[in-house]
């Protein structure tokens, strides 16, 4: 186990910690159901992840458990499945606004990723991977569990954003539009360090 004070233990172990937390108090709603949920995309995205790092597309350099596995499975299998149980219960019933939900998702799981790809060690993008096809799986991901959430998770366990929330003005429209337009501008200013 890596246990030096680096930041990039900090970081592991409070995503890990934070995700399992916030999933619990998701999954408590009903356990066969969120937790299958749970289960089923964290045993996907990390056989995803795991074929992505044997075909050399990208690395971590960082592990917290190096011995046992080529990648983080312990983050691999808390995040993405605490950013799903989210995505599910509180996407909106409309795919007119779900998009725009699974827009501010997928926008600020890439800004997390990018951070942590130009800051620490965590992640390394290697042959033929960059932002573009990261950015694309997230999408195919999340819309995916979108689809599968929606045959596991019954309407009376979720609760979905309303429709009026994003009409000009109201909070999700602030938020949507707050968190869209940083992100759009933070990949133009990354893009720009890597043109550079």
């Amino acid at each position: 186990m890596n246990t030096p004070p680096m930041i990039e233990t900090y970081i592991t172990i409070f995503a890990v910690v934070s995700s399992l937390i916030g999933s619990y108090f998701i999954i408590r709603l009903n356990w066969k159901r969120y937790g299958l949920l749970f289960l089923i995309s964290g045993i996907l995205a990390n056989i995803l992840c795991y074929i992505f790092v044997t075909m050399g597309f990208y690395s971590f350099p960082y592990r917290l458990f190096p011995s046992l596995s080529p990648m983080p499975f312990d983050v691999v299998l808390t995040v993405f499945p605490f950013a799903v149980l989210i995505s599910v219960r509180y996407s909106p019933k409309s795919w007119y606004y779900k998009i725009f939900f699974y827009w501010c998702i997928v926008h600020m799981g890439m800004l997390a990723e990018t951070l942590v790809l130009t800051q620490t060690k965590l992640i390394n993008y290697d042959f033929k991977w960059d932002f573009w096809d990261s950015y694309t799986w997230w999408w195919i991901f999340f819309l995916l569990f979108e689809w599968i959430g929606g045959r596991i998770i019954p309407e009376h366990l979720r609760k979905p954003i309303s429709a009026d929330a994003f009409k000009l003005g109201n909070w999700a429209w602030i938020l949507f539009h707050f968190i869209v337009i940083l992100t759009i501008f933070l990949g133009g200013v990354y893009l720009g360090f890597v043109l550079k």
